[in-house]
């Protein structure tokens, strides 16, 4: 089993990873004890604590042991937040969503982190297990990892949006291959994989918007801490956030299509169905008609004892079926 799984199993009271970054890329461990004295011993050093929230001591020591204000603190270990960030004095406090990858999970069912970080402190939140944190602990445990506490932020955003693409690619495949076999593929199944990924499409959206504006609030209006170099990284993931919600757009529109064109085939094919069936009948009205009142079993019906009435009667609707069929090829119905 790997370091980092060994640290989402064995939990240090909330803490499911600590570091404390040497300012070149590396890091060395810290726990839970440590964590909440912790001081910085050299120039660069930035202590990164990710947690989970849903342990009632976080509260306490984010009040207490990092004097965060109360709304602020209501605002790291809710489950109900929607993306946003803002400035609180010299410290930057963030919501960000990402994919939900586990098991059983949908792609729009996103996945919120919390973070807060003076520049010298960076604590991390979570309640649900996430990938994107553990692939930046895994670049600081090799020692090419991130230097200050601003890209240790940048990276995460990246991390999460790159996740983020890869679930609207997923969607933008599925879309294309259920283009190419639309023509033989089963109407209501196709219907019910469109009317998801649609669901998808609006729930990704619902988050990835406000995600995009606390973005912008981060690189406009971070602490001096956030230096140019992350303000330009954090630009860039906006522009990379706002093409994906363009081509969730896409997504949209491209499953609208496809699932208005699959109702109008399966439209077309019963009313071709329908008017068949329509032809049949009228055809078959006078020959039942002819046949039904020679059929009654009452006194006087002609050609009863005659030995040709009967093929005078399959020659007579012999003769009604030609005209018919001629009247309905002249009047365009066949």
């Amino acid at each position: 089993m790997s370091e980092q799984q060994t640290d989402e199993i064995r939990l240090d009271g909330p803490l499911l990873f600590g570091r404390v970054l040497d300012g070149k890329g590396g890091a060395r461990r810290i726990n839970w004890a440590e964590a909440q004295v912790w001081q910085p011993q050299a120039p660069g050093e930035v202590m990164w604590l990710h947690l989970s929230r849903n342990e009632p001591e976080v509260e306490v020591w984010l009040e207490h042991g990092l004097k965060v204000a109360e709304p602020t603190v209501e605002l790291l270990v809710s489950d109900s937040t929607r993306p946003r960030a803002f400035r609180e004095g010299d410290a930057l406090v963030g919501v960000m969503r990402g994919i939900n990858f586990n098991p059983g999970a949908k792609p729009a069912d996103m996945i919120a982190m919390q973070l807060w970080s003076d520049g010298t402190r960076l604590v991390t939140l979570r309640r649900h297990r996430m990938q994107s944190p553990r692939d930046v602990l895994a670049a600081l445990d090799e020692g090419h990892g991130p230097r200050d506490a601003g890209r240790v932020i940048t990276e995460l955003v990246e991390a999460l949006i790159v996740r983020m693409s890869s679930s609207i690619v997923d969607m933008n495949a599925e879309i294309d291959r259920m283009e190419a076999t639309s023509e033989d593929a089963d109407a209501e199944e196709m219907l019910a994989r469109i009317s998801q990924i649609r669901r998808n499409s609006l729930g990704l959206q619902r988050h990835m918007a406000p995600q995009h504006e606390a973005l912008e609030i981060i690189s406009r209006d971070a602490p001096e801490w956030f230096d140019e170099g992350d303000r330009r990284e954090i630009a860039e993931s906006i522009d990379r956030l706002r093409r994906y919600l363009d081509d969730i757009d896409i997504s949209k529109e491209s499953a609208l299509v496809l699932q208005d064109d699959i109702r109008a085939r399966a439209v077309a094919r019963s009313e071709r169905t329908n008017y068949l069936l329509t032809i049949v009948a009228a055809i078959f009205l006078p020959l039942g008609f002819i046949t039904g009142l020679l059929g009654i079993n009452v006194g006087g019906m002609p050609g009863v004892e005659s030995g040709i009435a009967f093929w005078v009667v399959v020659g007579m609707c012999g003769a009604i079926f030609i005209m018919q069929l001629v009247l309905f090829w002249k009047w365009k119905w066949l």
